[in-house]
C-alpha cells in the first residue's frame, strides 16, 4: 500500500522562503500570476505561512527567520546559500506573454527564451530574492 496522497488536487507543493515574504507575495502574484489561497503574518511584518496557487500547483512560503527549529536550522536564503539546490517549473501557455511581464517587473534572465530541442518554448529566470524558477509551453505529460 502507497502512502502517497491521491486524493488531493497536486501532492507535491515547494516550500521557499524568502527576507521580504509580503513583497515576494506581492510580486509572485503581480508578475508570476499567482493567487493568494492563505497569507497568515506574524506579527512582527512578516509571513509565518502562506500558500500561493497558479493554476492547479501551489508553494508555499514564509519568512526566513533565525530560529532554533530543525526546519529553520536547515533552511537558507539562495543568496545565503551561494546559489539554488532547487528550482521550479511551471508550465505555461502564454510564454512569451510572461517572458515580457517578467522581463518588465526586473526579473534577471538566466536562460533567455528559447524554442527547446525537446519541445516547447521557454525561459528561466530569478525572482528578487535569487530563487530560480523555469517557465515553458513543454507539458511533461502530454509526452506519448
Amino acid at each position: 500500500m502507497s502512502s502517497i496522497a491521491t486524493n488531493t488536487r497536486v501532492n507535491l507543493i515547494p516550500c521557499l522562503r524568502y527576507r521580504d515574504a509580503p513583497a515576494a507575495i506581492d510580486w509572485l502574484c503581480r508578475v508570476f500570476g499567482f493567487a493568494e489561497h492563505l497569507v497568515v503574518p506574524d506579527g512582527q511584518g512578516g509571513i509565518l505561512h502562506a500558500e500561493l496557487v497558479c493554476g492547479n500547483g501551489m508553494i508555499m512560503l514564509g519568512s526566513s527567520r533565525d530560529e532554533d527549529s530543525p526546519y529553520g536550522k536547515r533552511m537558507r536564503l539562495p543568496r545565503q546559500a551561494g546559489g539554488n539546490t532547487q528550482s521550479l517549473y511551471m508550465v505555461v501557455d502564454a510564454v512569451d506573454e510572461l517572458y515580457a511581464r517578467a522581463k518588465t517587473a526586473g526579473a534577471e534572465m538566466i536562460v533567455e527564451i528559447k524554442d527547446e530541442d525537446y519541445g516547447g518554448r521557454g525561459f528561466t529566470c530569478l525572482d528578487p530574492e535569487g530563487h530560480v524558477w523555469s517557465f515553458g509551453s513543454y507539458d511533461p505529460w502530454q509526452v506519448e
